[in-house]
């Protein structure tokens, strides 16, 4: 449950703290005092698009948090030790809306994408608008509502689960059944390059030590001087060589008769010279020896090179990509060279996957006629409740073809009413007027938050259109909602508003060139104030506040 909200610098809030109990939480106040924007900041919380208009003008940025006590959410609490975010019972989210319009998620202190905000949300407030009943003309949103009410949401997953992996294999299947028509020309034109490459027989390090080999024979004559007047240098001359003359410096040193750091760093030194220049010697020596003019070794190499060359010329490649380009030959010719056997296979599996499809469909299909049977008289007697006593609701389940079978499932969901006697169902956009799509709607959210695990639900001006006797029955409903799980409504109707466990009110205020936005938690007194000012009237009268105490006294 929702036990705090904090908001800083958003909309016209500079700051604004509340502490929030169980049972059904009032929120009312003057029109245009800003009471949806605590449901709005709410909203960001929970994973809302947020873009700079939001922070409070002058400020750098908005930061809202809100606090909840989850000891009695199981998923939300499975959710967060998922997610290595579990903190106690308790879970704090914050969100940080710059005046750039960057925005930043936290949960228990750590930063958060803004898809996790959402999807934690969903676990802990569910949100009913007062534009509900407008998604009621759009028949998929149906479906969303009877399979939120049935409550079968993981068999739904499940079925969608099935459905794509169906889909992925009957559309391979298509593909190979396309290419095993088309793929003997194909099948010809890889066998003539495959035994190309095949004879060629290039491997992934041929190429480089061939063009290295080529090197050192053309330029065999210029590498054996060369090299052996390095030979000579370093020891192999009998006049002067390096080794010699190193040996000599050594003689020298080790004459002079001193102890000095300088003199022995130099004695190692020329050590170290003189095996380096011994070393060298040997790599001169080993390296001459292998190198030699091979007039006939450097025509072959010359040749290798230039089929290797005209090979990678004619498939339009680098010589080094020859290799890669047999592996990708040879892998298509696997792919395409796919057996009848392997696509029966094939054809096997997308029949399976349909069955197992089809199985789960049906079985979700059961449930959906299951529970709307029970949804259409749920909303049938909240609808007498509201007064429309001639009303019936309907929900209708049709059937798809095969060819339309989808995620969804094997029917297309619909709501139908008829609101007078005899009159045959028909969609709501072609029988309800708009008081009566808000009292649809309002029967609907009312049922479908009664089966709902969602520990916090929020109602915002969802009884507008709606006056007297049965504004008081919607109070009614929302109250015996808060006494199992904790309910906000934001309300002007004042049978609503003194149905509340508690009551909260919004002004505005101006100081200073600025508005601000305040709740207050009302006292007894202030709260026959508050539903005498909204029960109507130029002045407040005796008579007034006498039928504000009494609203308040039934409970």
């Amino acid at each position: 449950m929702l036990t705090q909200l904090s908001i800083r610098n958003f909309a016209i809030v500079e700051r604004l703290d509340l502490d929030l109990n169980a049972g059904m939480t009032v929120i009312s106040g003057e029109t245009g005092a800003g009471k949806s924007i605590m449901l709005d900041a709410l909203g960001l919380t929970l994973g809302d698009r947020a873009d700079s208009d939001t922070v409070r003008v002058g400020a750098e940025r908005a930061e809202i948090a809100a606090s909840y006590d989850i000891t009695l959410i199981p998923e939300a609490l499975n959710w967060l030790k998922e997610h290595d975010l579990e903190q106690d019972s308790e879970c704090l989210v914050r969100r940080i809306i710059t005046s750039e319009g960057r925005s930043r998620s936290y949960i228990n202190g750590q930063p958060t994408p803004l898809a996790m905000l959402k999807e934690l949300g969903q676990l802990l407030v569910d949100i009913h608008g007062q534009h509900e009943h407008q998604r009621l003309l759009k028949k998929d949103h149906h479906r969303v509502l009877l399979d939120a009410y049935a409550n079968h949401t993981s068999l739904a997953d499940e079925v969608k689960r099935h459905f794509s992996r169906w889909h992925h294999l009957q559309n391979e299947l298509n593909v190979a059944t396309e290419q095993s028509s088309e793929k003997n020309a194909r099948i010809q034109l890889l066998s003539y390059q495959l035994e190309e490459l095949e004879q060629l027989g290039l491997t992934e390090t041929e190429l480089s030590a061939l063009e290295e080999e080529q090197q050192t024979l053309e330029n065999a004559g210029d590498i054996l001087r060369s090299g052996h007047q390095l030979l000579a240098l370093t020891s192999d001359s009998e006049d002067e060589n390096a080794i010699a003359i190193l040996n000599h410096c050594l003689q020298l040193l080790d004459n002079i008769q001193s102890q000095s750091p300088r003199l022995q760093q130099a004695n190692e030194l020329l050590n170290s010279a003189l095996i380096q220049i011994d070393e060298a010697g040997h790599e001169i020596r080993h390296y001459v020896d292998c190198v030699e003019i091979n007039p006939e070794r450097l025509q072959e190499v010359t040749e290798r090179l230039t089929s290797i060359y005209d090979v990678a010329r004619k498939h339009r490649v680098l010589p080094e990509q020859l290799p890669a380009l047999h592996q990708q030959l040879q892998d298509e010719m696997s792919n395409i060279s796919r057996s009848d056997e392997a696509i029966a296979e094939l054809k096997t599996e997308v029949d399976q996957a349909l069955t197992s499809y089809l199985k789960l469909a049906e079985s979700l299909s059961k449930k959906r006629q299951q529970f709307s049977e029970k949804l259409s008289k749920a909303v049938d007697s909240q609808l007498h409740n509201l007064g429309m006593l001639a009303a019936h609701f309907t929900v209708q389940l049709t059937p798809n073809s095969q060819k339309t079978y989808n995620a969804a499932g094997l029917e297309e969901v619909e709501f139908l009413i008829s609101t007078n006697k005899g009159q045959k169902a028909k969609p709501l956009a072609k029988v309800a007027s708009g008081g009566e799509l808000s009292r649809i709607s309002l029967a609907i959210q009312v049922v479908t938050a009664e089966t709902s695990n969602t520990p916090t639900l929020v109602f915002d001006e969802v009884d507008v259109g709606i006056g007297g006797a049965i504004a008081e029955v919607v109070g009614r409903m929302l109250r015996k909602l808060g006494d199992r799980t904790q309910v906000l409504c934001v309300t002007h109707q004042p049978q609503v508003a003194s149905q509340g466990h508690q009551h909260l009110f919004v002004s505005k205020t101006s100081q200073k060139n600025q508005t601000q936005t305040r709740i207050d938690l009302l006292n007894d007194d202030r709260r026959v104030h508050e539903v005498a000012r909204m029960l109507g009237g130029i002045e407040l009268t005796d008579t007034s506040f006498e039928h504000a105490r009494e609203m308040l006294r039934v409970h």
